[in-house]
């Protein structure tokens, strides 16, 4: 299960020292949006996941590809082809911010997502002053919508 809460956040309240995180290269297409079928690129890790229909609780699946297989599922992608940084930003509690920086035409949105480990950590959850809008229950905001616009 993911259980995870998301935010739009405003470019003039980035933190300043992000450089001091560690950040990922994320490249990833959909095969199928309903149900959600994707792609990933993570630095040089490649992945097929699965997710069930929701919001903040979902299901999710993921195994792993071969370079080679993901190269070959790539050219077999419907929508954009999403690019993004993400930076690994730790919070209290062990929880782990994972910022968004998206590249391409999707640019320049940014979006953070925060896992907990149950539903009642994520409704307890008082996001930094930094986080704007909670979009967690948009689908507007999920990776396979914006794969489609």
């Amino acid at each position: 299960m993911e259980i995870e809460r998301k935010y739009l956040i405003d470019k003039q309240n980035l933190p300043k020292d992000l450089d001091r995180y560690p950040c990922r290269h994320i490249e990833q297409g959909y095969l199928c949006t309903e149900p959600v079928v994707r792609i990933r690129r993570d630095n040089d890790d490649y992945f097929l996941t699965y997710k069930s229909k929701g919001h903040m609780v979902r299901e999710e699946y993921n195994l792993p590809l071969t370079k080679e297989a993901y190269e070959h599922l790539k050219a077999k992608t419907d929508g954009r082809l999403i690019v993004k940084d993400r930076y690994m930003i730790p919070l209290q509690d062990g929880l782990t911010i994972e910022l968004d920086i998206f590249g391409g035409d999707l640019a320049p949105l940014l979006l953070a997502e925060v896992e907990f480990p149950d539903e009642a950590a994520a409704n307890a959850f008082e996001p930094p002053a930094w986080f704007k809008e909670d979009v967690t229950f948009s689908s507007q905001y999920h990776n396979s919508t914006l794969s489609k616009k």
